[in-house]
């Protein structure tokens, strides 16, 4: 098993580094192929689409930040604060591009704004992952929040610094082979975040996880594309800002669906009991009400079992709590299988359950609770159950949530002690 383990991971790594040689080969070839087309972009093409960078940007920062209150991942947060630095500097790189295109008629230099931009969001991708494993967390979130910050805040300023102090700018050698050599730092940085990214992705279920693989992947084909490129606003340019706002779009699709996924989540844990998986005692109150008012606009009742798993003490203490928790939920199951769409079942609290039976009388909600018992009676699992059910039944029985739910109680204790006393009566005659 160990050789065929090592056997997979070794196919995986081969295939992993002939689709990423393919990947780069394919961007540099496609970079010049465009370069040999005579297309200029007018400025503000490019300036709008440094505008949509920027605005997705803050959007990706503002859902990131989102998914931070909900899951508390700091590298989320990490992300989440370097996105927003990212687009005050596409904003910036607008500016500067402006700049030099009122005081030139050609831009023969690659923004300095927008590779300091870009080679944060590269160096950033590549240590998130091992800051999250290695570096030792606040419990407190908002030193968590102060200490990210000081981080992001400092990269960009040593990045920045490292760029405005160094006496050569990036420019552009239209007859160079590779006319922007400058973009394959960036360019390497990403590719090597996504391969580090792409090892260390959690098996949790999310798009962001995946998609950040994919910006990182798509930011080093653009800066591969963008190497080709002879001047600022030609093809190879153009089709390198595509893939960058591209890959911007990638993870805001992804990061709005872990949060759509996110509040799915914390509505069902709202709604639901985290054990059983049914109802809890908030939405049996409120479906309750709910069916009172409309029982009382069409004069139909409708009737609510309530129910104790007898003898749920004993279990704990024979069999242990694991089996008592399992004994809920055979319970819960049974339930669920013997109630229509329109019914709701509950955990009503401990080793008590509900269930909302809408548009049925008395007699028919006694032959539900006898289907019950029986299915539990006939449960071939260890150890046996048996279950007390209460009814009652609107409006005969009560027209406010509280009576009906003392009246189903009541019916339920004396249930328990007929059954007690028929026991007792049993084991006289024994």
């Amino acid at each position: 098993m160990v050789v065929l383990h090592k056997r997979d991971t070794l196919r995986r790594v081969q295939r992993t580094g002939w689709f990423v040689v393919a990947a780069c080969a394919g961007a540099v070839i496609i970079g010049h192929l465009l370069r040999q087309l005579n297309i200029v972009f007018n400025p503000l093409a490019w300036s709008s689409a440094e505008i949509i960078s920027a605005l997705l940007s803050f959007t990706i920062a503002a859902s990131v930040l989102v998914r931070y209150h909900g899951t508390g991942n700091r590298v989320t947060l990490l992300l989440g604060l370097t996105f927003g630095v990212t687009g005050f500097i596409h904003l910036g790189a607008i500016f500067e591009f402006y700049n030099h295109f009122l005081q030139q008629t050609e831009q023969m230099s690659v923004p300095v704004s927008w590779m300091i931009g870009q080679l944060l969001l590269a160096l950033l991708l590549l240590v998130a992952c091992v800051l999250s494993k290695w570096l030792l967390w606040p419990r407190d979130p908002g030193k968590n929040v102060a200490a990210l910050s000081s981080m992001v805040v400092a990269a960009t300023f040593l990045v920045a610094a490292a760029f405005l102090t160094y006496p050569i700018t990036p420019a552009i050698r239209p007859q160079s082979s590779m006319p922007r050599v400058w973009e394959l730092l960036p360019a390497g940085v990403f590719l090597i975040a996504a391969l580090v990214l792409n090892s260390a992705r959690e098996g949790d279920g999310f798009a962001f996880d995946t998609a950040l693989v994919w910006v990182a992947g798509l930011n080093a084909i653009s800066h591969l594309i963008a190497s080709q490129s002879a001047r600022l606003l030609d093809a190879s340019a153009g089709a390198a800002e595509l893939v960058n706002v591209t890959s911007y779009l990638v993870l805001l699709g992804a990061v709005l669906l872990d949060n759509a996924r996110l509040f799915r989540q914390v509505r069902t844990l709202a709604i639901s009991d985290s054990l059983t998986g049914l109802a809890n005692y908030r939405t049996l109150v409120d479906v309750l009400q709910s069916e009172i008012e409309r029982s009382g606009r069409t004069s139909r009742p409708f009737s609510v079992l309530l129910m104790d798993l007898d003898g749920l003490k004993k279990i704990n203490d024979r069999y242990g709590h694991l089996i008592g928790s399992r004994a809920l939920c055979r319970v819960a199951s049974i339930l669920r299988l013997n109630c229509r769409s329109m019914d709701t079942a509950a955990r009503y609290g401990g080793d008590e359950f509900a269930v909302v039976l809408p548009e049925t009388h008395a007699l028919a909600a006694e032959h539900v609770a006898e289907r019950i018992r029986n299915c539990l009676l006939t449960d071939a699992e260890v150890p046996q159950l048996s279950i007390s059910i209460g009814v009652a039944t609107f409006p005969k029985c009560g027209v406010t949530v509280q009576q009906l739910l003392e009246f189903a109680d009541q019916a339920l204790y004396a249930m328990k002690e007929h059954s007690h006393l028929s026991r007792a009566e049993k084991h006289m005659r024994v």
